[in-house]
C-alpha cells in the first residue's frame, strides 16, 4: 500500500475544507470498500479523511412525514428502526439479506451507496478494465461473465452494481443530500450512479469536492405493502445474480392503481423498472400481466453467453414477488 496522509475529522467543516484543498482525497467509513482496494493497488489517494466521528447518525421524521436518515446510521441500525420497518419493509429487508450480520454492524448508509463493483477483473490487476484504467478495455467482455449486467452495459463495462440498500432507495424515490464548500444539493438516488458509457471508471455524479451527509426518503405510501426477494448462489454472504424490489397497490375488479419495481444484480446501476410499472398501470393483477410487463422490461437486456440465465430468471422473480404482494393483499 502507498504512503498517505491520513486525518480524523472532527466536524463537517474541516472535512469539507480538506476535500476542498486536496486534489484527491478518500473517505474512510464504514460501506465502502477503500481499505480493501488500498490493499489492492487499485485505489491510491494522497489523503484519507476518517469521517466516522462526524454527527451523521440521526434517524428523524420530518414535518412533512419525509424520514432524514444521516449518512454514519449503520446498516443494521437502520434495519431494525420501527419507523424503516413499518413504513418501508423493503428496504429493512434489503440491508437485512446484504453482507454479515458484522458487516451490516460497521457499514453506512453513506459507504454503501459509494461501494465499488465486485467484478474479478476490476480486482485482478493482470486484467483489462476501464474502471480501474481507462483505456484499458474490458476482459469480462469475452471471459467469464456470468455475474455480468445484462442492463445498462456498454462496450466499455459489464460490471453490476453490488448493493441491495441503493436498489430498494431507487425503488422508494430517495433522495442523496451532499454537501460541500459551495453548499448543499440533493441527488435523487436513481440519477446518483452513472451508466458506465464510455467513462465506467466515472461512477457517481458526486463530485470531487462533495460528502454524503444523508439519505432522505419520502412519504410512499404504497410502500408499506412492499417485498424485497434476492437471488443468489448461498444463502448468505453473496451479491445478488438477481434482486427485485417491489411495492403494489390493488383497487376493485384487481386492478393495479399503483407499482414500483426495481432490479439488482441484473445492470450496471440500480435500475427502476419503468417499463414495467408503465405496463402494470391499469392492469389486471394476474400472473399474465406479471410476466408481460416483465419481459418488456427485460427486452433490452444484452446477455453474454454467461449470464444469459439473467434474463428470465429476473423475469421469473418479478412475477413470483408480485404474486406474493397480490395474495398478501387478498388475503388480509
Amino acid at each position: 500500500m502507498k504512503s498517505f496522509s491520513y486525518l480524523s475529522a472532527p466536524d463537517v467543516g474541516t472535512a469539507l475544507r480538506t476535500i476542498a484543498d486536496s486534489g484527491d482525497v478518500k473517505f474512510l467509513a464504514g460501506g465502502t470498500n477503500l481499505v480493501d482496494l488500498m490493499r489492492e493497488g487499485i485505489e491510491h489517494p494522497a489523503t484519507v479523511v476518517d469521517i466516522t466521528r462526524l454527527p451523521l447518525t440521526g434517524i428523524e421524521e420530518l414535518p412533512d412525514g419525509t424520514i432524514r436518515v444521516g449518512a454514519l446510521v449503520s446498516n443494521s441500525r437502520l434495519a431494525a428502526d420501527p419507523l424503516i420497518r413499518t413504513r418501508y419493509p423493503v428496504l429493512a429487508q434489503a440491508i437485512l439479506l446484504g453482507a454479515s450480520a458484522q458487516l451490516r454492524n460497521m457499514a453506512t448508509v453513506g459507504g454503501n451507496l459509494l461501494q465499488r463493483t465486485r467484478c474479478m477483473y476490476f480486482y485482478d490487476e493482470a486484467s483489462a478494465c476501464n474502471k480501474r484504467v481507462p483505456g484499458s478495455g474490458c476482459d469480462a467482455i469475452g471471459g467469464f461473465s456470468r455475474g455480468s449486467a445484462v442492463l445498462g452495459a456498454s462496450e466499455h463495462c459489464v460490471a453490476t452494481h453490488p448493493s441491495d440498500m441503493a436498489v430498494a432507495l431507487v425503488m422508494l424515490d430517495a433522495v442523496v443530500e451532499v454537501e460541500s464548500v459551495r453548499g448543499l444539493r440533493r441527488i435523487p438516488v436513481a440519477e446518483f450512479h452513472r451508466l458506465p458509457g464510455d467513462t465506467p471508471h466515472i461512477e457517481t455524479v458526486l463530485a470531487a469536492d462533495e460528502l454524503i451527509t444523508a439519505v432522505e426518503l419520502p412519504p410512499v405510501p404504497v410502500a408499506v405493502h412492499s417485498r424485497y426477494r434476492k437471488v443468489r448462489d448461498r444463502a448468505s454472504y453473496a451479491f445478488a445474480l438477481v434482486s427485485v424490489a417491489a411495492a403494489l397497490k390493488v383497487a376493485d375488479e384487481d386492478r393495479i392503481v399503483e407499482v414500483r419495481l426495481a432490479l439488482g444484480g441484473v445492470a450496471t446501476k440500480p435500475w427502476r423498472a419503468h417499463i414495467a410499472e408503465e405496463l402494470l398501470l391499469g392492469a389486471e393483477a394476474t400472473d399474465e400481466s406479471f410476466a408481460r410487463a416483465a419481459a418488456a422490461e427485460l427486452a433490452p437486456a444484452l446477455p453474454l453467453p454467461d449470464n444469459a440465465f439473467k434474463t428470465d430468471l429476473a423475469q421469473r422473480t418479478v412475477v413470483a414477488v408480485l404474486r406474493k404482494l397480490n395474495a398478501e393483499r387478498s388475503a388480509s
